[in-house]
């Protein structure tokens, strides 16, 4: 594969694309209904995009993933916004000939942030962490689903090795390679790769970044993962629940919270309990105390319900603990190279069926909610939730998640702290598409829902 350049201190992406062939530029931007999408322009119009933007009309904030347009006040036939590239985000695509990619920011006509926009509500949060005096870095550590398509058109997957299994790794290593080595030249590094539980299932974890980075590793993640597998013949599926008998497709949030600079770790504390600090851990409890809500965006879809079950390491309560895969907050162990530097929280309960920009934002406004209130985060559970019984978790605070998007939307609305930070325009826009889908997946089986996010996702 050719090799790629990104860097977040691209000072020029004309010259670079001029460099290395480029004709065509996509403007990537992630919508509500969680769906990577853009324009490109060619390279001879890049400089003067780089300031205009590309146009777009408001509808698309009201498109759901089954490009059905909803009816959200504002955002209908009539208006228009611009899709402005953030040059720190230039990448040339391995995978893709004489083409680049940047993510991109939803603005007015005047140059302002748009309400409406995903990625500016992550900075919006991102600012307001700044301001309580702590930095977020954070990573997306994603499963997909490898499969080959039979002449029916249904889905099968790759192989049916087992978890952790050396022929897995023997089945997708052509694959796999590839899909590595155009990360790679994305300058996005790679930690671990090894088959998951599911048959065809693949784990391939990424490096922490900035909270804003993290969510654009994540898009590039997505469009990498999927574009290099069709390059083999194969389909690549993030969805969360791709096969309804096999394990499903998390994309865990990992989680440091670090001073204002970004050097020295604010979550690590030597003396706090499994070296967590206090601020670390109210942080956490915020998270806890927002995440029925919080899965409206962090599992947006109809078929993350099918996955977020008791007993199947994806969580299904409201719980914390040490090394507890099973707790919706898991607190991993450190490692004696770098305690401070791998203190970290995971959140289980996230897919990439989400829009990043939302789910993580969404989890900043739920953990400084939790350090404002200096919250509690309770003590941790050293099993599985979900072998206590009803009596035991209520009394310890620990809740059953909202088990279908329809009840976590519900919460969504009920929040205050969530719906504020989202503003308006964008929780009304976000609300109608995920309302809309549920309604029209619940009109039909299983394998219409398995089939749409098969492929989209």
């Amino acid at each position: 594969m050719a090799m790629a350049i990104r860097s977040r201190r691209t000072p020029d992406p004309t010259t670079e694309a001029r460099r290395a062939g480029v004709r065509l530029v996509r403007f990537l931007y992630t919508d509500n209904g969680g769906i990577t999408r853009g324009k490109a322009t060619h390279v001879d119009g890049l400089a003067s995009r780089l300031t205009d933007g590309i146009g777009l009309t408001v509808a698309m904030q009201a498109m759901n993933m089954l490009d059905q347009l909803q009816a959200v006040e504002g955002l209908g036939p009539v208006g228009e916004i611009r899709l402005v590239p953030d040059p720190q985000t230039f990448t040339l695509l391995p995978y893709a000939p004489h083409a680049a990619a940047m993510t991109s920011d939803m603005r007015t006509l005047d140059g302002a942030p748009w309400e409406a926009c995903p990625r500016a509500f992550l900075k919006r949060q991102i600012a307001a962490c700044g301001a309580a005096g702590f930095s977020v870095r954070a990573a997306f550590e994603c499963e997909f689903s490898l499969a080959v398509k039979q002449p029916g058109g249904a889905f099968a997957p790759l192989d049916e090795s087992l978890c952790f299994s050396t022929v897995g790794m023997a089945t997708a290593a052509p694959v796999m390679d590839d899909i590595v080595a155009a990360l790679e030249a994305q300058r996005i590094p790679v930690e671990q790769y090894y088959p998951e539980l599911g048959h065809g299932q693949q784990e391939l974890s990424i490096g922490h970044a900035p909270a804003l980075e993290a969510a654009d590793r994540q898009v590039f993640y997505r469009e990498t993962v999927r574009a290099v597998a069709h390059r083999h013949g194969l389909w690549a599926s993030l969805a969360p629940k791709p096969f309804v008998d096999q394990a499903g497709n998390g994309a865990h949030i990992h989680w440091s919270l670090w001073d204002a600079a970004g050097r020295r770790s604010r979550m690590y504390d030597p003396r706090g309990r499994y070296g967590v600090s206090a601020l670390g851990y109210h942080f956490i409890a915020g998270v806890l105390e927002h995440l029925p809500a919080l899965l409206a965006l962090t599992c947006p879809s109809v078929n993350s319900y099918r996955r977020l079950q008791p007993h199947f390491w994806s969580s299904a309560f409201t719980a914390w603990g040490p090394d507890n895969r099973e707790a919706a907050v898991r607190v991993p162990s450190t490692f004696p190279s770098d305690r401070a530097g791998s203190t970290n929280a995971e959140l289980k309960a996230s897919d990439s069926s989400s829009n990043p920009y939302l789910a993580l934002g969404g989890l900043l406004a739920a953990g400084l909610d939790g350090v404002t209130r200096k919250l509690d985060a309770g003590e941790p559970v050293l099993l599985d939730p979900g072998a206590l019984s009803e009596r035991e978790r209520e009394q310890r605070g620990i809740q059953r998640y909202p088990t279908t998007l329809d009840a976590a939307l519900d919460r969504l609305e009920r929040d205050p702290v969530l719906m504020s930070a989202l503003g308006p325009t964008l929780a009304r826009a976000y609300l109608a598409v995920k309302r809309s889908e549920a309604a029209a997946f619940g009109r039909e089986d299983a394998t219409f829902e398995t089939k749409h996010h098969f492929w989209k996702f």
